[in-house]
């Protein structure tokens, strides 16, 4: 081998290394990347928030901001004016519910409308579910008593990099048709236990600590059992659903942006970035390989195969909804589209003009629950 083209093996390499480790080592902080320009009152007093036009910060429906690394919240709700001179464009600011807004210089777009549990307005408790490890942290939501569905039971399970809070977007549709929510938590994210080598594995193992809490329910008296799973939680939810020792109890599964195929999802992520296609694909190559944990720090390489739901769409067995965005810049929409075209017996895609990852809700809150509520419904005909 020539110098030349050692030089270019070990930089290829060295990417490709790079790539696997942003996979799977959980970030614990993220760039505040959007810059706050100005914080006002309107001519009614409300308040107002003034931020660089993009597709994402001039979109319909209700979003968040994170400031001052992740300790500061700002719901934020319609587009209120707009200046194509300056670039610009200005949003109301429905509430704030920690930190300091007024001082705030950069933060992060987000589809958190909800960043706690009492925000929706809902009676819950926190409770711990037994994992590996320790406890795990979640929140349950009663439905009133007029409306309970006995034994009908709906678990929550967040994306990759985020939290319970997460999740929370789905708990009040859930609650109106009677289930009783449990939001969970899982390894690495933060406020679950870790895993013994602190990595994601994509809802290889983070799928344990959803079927703890699938022991929990079941426990507790659940007799019909829904996973709503957003992005990884829906990779999570599938991986649920396909083994949990409780499969018979789970009757349908709502998936926010599900990543479906995680190689297909990655080399998108990756050629987005600017990353070869053939660095990605040697990088997916040492996430899969034992002897290369020195690399990646895994405990285990992960299984892809096992989580292609493009290839194993005929083992799909709950009935299943889907939303998912067009434009969605992290999970490809096309993954989505096949499956349900493979599987139009069982699976439903509901579309949404949504830019941002996993802004369906955000977008069209009301499109998004009426479809769940037409599942939920065709749950509730089955309930004991």
């Amino acid at each position: 081998m020539t110098a030349i083209a050692a030089i270019a093996a070990s930089a290829a390499f060295l990417g490709a290394a790079y790539f696997a480790r942003q996979v799977v080592v959980p970030k614990t902080t993220r760039k505040e990347d959007l810059p706050i320009l100005r914080v006002f009152h309107g001519a009614d007093g409300g308040l107002l928030v003034e931020l660089p036009a993009s597709p994402q910060t001039s979109a319909p429906g209700r979003y968040s901001i994170w400031f001052a690394n992740g300790t500061g919240h700002a719901c934020v709700g319609p587009v209120v004016a707009s200046d194509p001179d300056a670039g610009t464009v200005t949003r109301v600011v429905e509430r704030v519910d920690a930190g300091d807004l007024w001082v705030a210089t950069a933060g992060i777009w987000s589809g958190y409308v909800f960043s706690k549990p009492d925000q929706l307005g809902l009676p819950y408790s926190d409770i711990e579910i037994p994992v590996e490890g320790g406890l795990a942290p979640a929140w349950r939501f009663e439905p009133a008593e007029a409306s309970a569905k006995r034994n009908a039971w709906a678990i929550h399970i967040h994306g990759m990099g985020g939290k319970r809070a997460g999740a929370l977007r789905g708990v009040p549709v859930a609650v109106r048709c009677g289930y009783t929510s449990l939001v969970v938590s899982f390894r690495n994210d933060g406020e679950a236990p870790p895993s013994v080598d602190s990595r994601y594995t994509l809802g290889q193992s983070e799928w344990f600590d959803v079927e703890a809490a699938v022991q929990y329910a079941v426990d507790n008296g659940a007799q019909r059992i829904v996973l709503f799973g957003w992005s990884l939680g829906g990779s999570i939810a599938l991986r649920v659903a396909d083994q949990s020792a409780y499969s018979d109890r789970i009757v349908g599964l709502i998936l926010d942006a599900p990543v479906m195929d995680w190689q297909t999802t990655l080399t998108a992520n990756a050629g987005a970035s600017g990353l070869p296609r053939s660095i990605a694909a040697l990088g997916l190559r040492l996430l899969q390989t034992p002897t290369m944990r020195w690399v990646t720090g895994l405990q285990d390489p992960i299984e892809f195969a096992g989580m292609d739901w493009l290839k194993r769409a005929e083992e799909i067995k709950n009935s299943t909804l889907v939303l998912h965005g067009h434009g969605d810049p992290s999970t490809p929409f096309q993954v989505s589209q096949l499956i349900a075209g493979l599987r139009p017996d069982i699976l439903r895609l509901v579309p949404f003009d949504a830019v941002g990852h996993s802004h369906e809700w955000n977008v069209d809150p009301e499109r998004w629950e009426s479809a769940v509520v037409e599942l939920l419904d065709s749950k509730q005909a089955m309930m004991v």
